[in-house]
């Protein structure tokens, strides 16, 4: 059997050691394509990255056989257009834009559910106000950002201008590229007037966070598995997210209806995709949070240890236009997560963990694998992709036998992680 080369937008170290997890993995070649420094830090120049993409296959002495990505924007963007010009399966520009501008994709959802908040646009041009008929809490976002970049959960007004002000400054690293996207695409009058670098209202959801994760292929959506978002007490900042979903059935049956119903709406189609949730369980609630047009790169350990195959596998066959479907329960673990280790104050960071300390930790403690994501001397605020309420120090994938025994680990992995802090830099 021929092999086939498959070129992957951003492809790290790590995720390259994923992919070789998938089955018959030894039919693919793993090409990088843009690197993860051009394409998910600092500024976003998606000219010059498209063009530098274009160059590249074009150059490129072989058979293309599939172009994807597990990144988000501008990853999630690249990858149909680059699919479109050289003829490979892939999910329609359009379909995956109403599901990333989340003004768009929250009018979309309201076609065919009710299980959503209020919404509404604050004008960052005139004077900014909460949209008529919403009350305190909110939170307020860009129309397009990611994780939880420029999101603010506000109370008041006071704390209504202060997050709008930052807003307003900060709207323009995503939001200005995502407006060379939105012009390849045929928008609605309301989505055209307000562009990429808007601001959104919506009323405080509340809950437990849970997700979807699963695949459209050949117009049938399938959700593969859901997933719990466990976050830190009294902070929207996660601890952890968790496979499978601890939830009652009728709760994983009623996100897994919603999956399908908003995913159909959006008209995506030869992609994954994750739909973040909040649920109630006593009451039997569900509401959609964010929709993805995306598989999640962070879960693909998750069901690599508790199925057998990781994630990445249904992009892969995705892209070469076949059947992704996945095993379910062939993994070493019944229950698997990955943590975030978090500061929730700003400091410089003067020791990390050695990898000899990392590497003892891992030997004694069976399931778990550490990333360190500060370098000594980084200032913590000064990192990128972070949340505006805390700073990640060490991301732990951890494998386990039941929910008691991951959180005991998680607990053993924090005790032993040495870091050291400069407070008053």
């Amino acid at each position: 059997m021929n092999t086939a080369d498959v070129f992957v937008i951003g492809l790290d170290d790590g995720n390259l050691r994923t992919l070789e997890q998938i089955p018959d993995a030894e039919r693919f070649r793993f090409h990088q394509l843009l690197g993860i420094e051009e394409t998910q830090e600092g500024e976003i120049p998606i000219e010059d990255l498209l063009h530098k993409a274009q160059e590249a296959l074009k150059g490129f002495d072989g058979e293309i056989s599939a172009v994807v990505g597990y990144w988000d924007f501008p990853v999630t963007a690249l990858v149909p257009m680059l699919c479109e010009q050289f003829g490979l399966p892939s999910a329609d520009l359009e379909a995956v834009v109403k599901c990333e501008h989340k003004y768009w994709s929250r009018i979309e959802q309201s076609k065919v559910i009710d299980e959503i908040p209020k919404f509404g646009i604050v004008d960052l041009d005139g004077e900014a106000r909460l949209p008529e008929g919403m009350t305190y809490p909110v939170w307020l976002k860009p129309v397009k950002s990611f994780s939880s970049e420029l999101a603010f959960h506000v109370h008041d007004d006071a704390e209504f201008e202060a997050a709008t002000e930052q807003i307003r400054e900060g709207v323009g690293r995503v939001g200005k590229p995502f407006e060379f996207v939105l012009d390849r695409v045929e928008l609605p009058p309301e989505i055209a007037a307000i562009g990429g670098q808007a601001c959104l209202a919506e009323e405080t959801l509340t809950g437990v966070q849970a997700a979807t994760e699963g695949y459209v292929y050949r117009g049938q959506v399938t959700v593969n598995g859901a997933l719990d978002s466990i976050n830190y007490p009294d902070t929207p900042c996660f601890l952890r997210h968790q496979y499978p979903s601890q939830l009652p059935p009728e709760i994983v049956a009623r996100m897994t209806d919603i999956s399908e119903r908003v995913i159909s709406q959006m008209g995506l189609d030869n992609s994954t995709f994750s739909i973040e949730f909040f649920c109630e369980p006593d009451t039997g609630r569900v509401s959609v949070l964010e929709i993805n047009a995306r598989h999640s790169q962070s879960h693909a350990d998750m069901f690599y240890a508790v199925d057998g195959v990781p994630n990445h596998h249904c992009m892969v066959r995705l892209g070469l236009g076949l059947d992704p479907r996945l095993p379910k329960g062939q993994g070493r673990y019944d229950i698997a997560a990955k943590c975030y280790y978090r500061r929730f104050s700003d400091a410089i960071v003067t020791r990390i963990p050695t990898a000899a300390e990392i590497e003892r930790i891992q030997n004694d403690i069976p399931g778990v694998t550490i990333e360190v994501v500060p370098r000594a001397g980084t200032r913590l605020s000064d990192m990128p992709a972070q949340d505006s309420y805390s700073y990640e120090l060490a991301d732990i994938f951890i494998g386990a036998d039941n929910e008691a025994d991951l959180a005991a680990k998680y607990d053993r992995c924090v005790e032993a992680l040495h870091f050291e802090f400069d407070e008053q830099g």
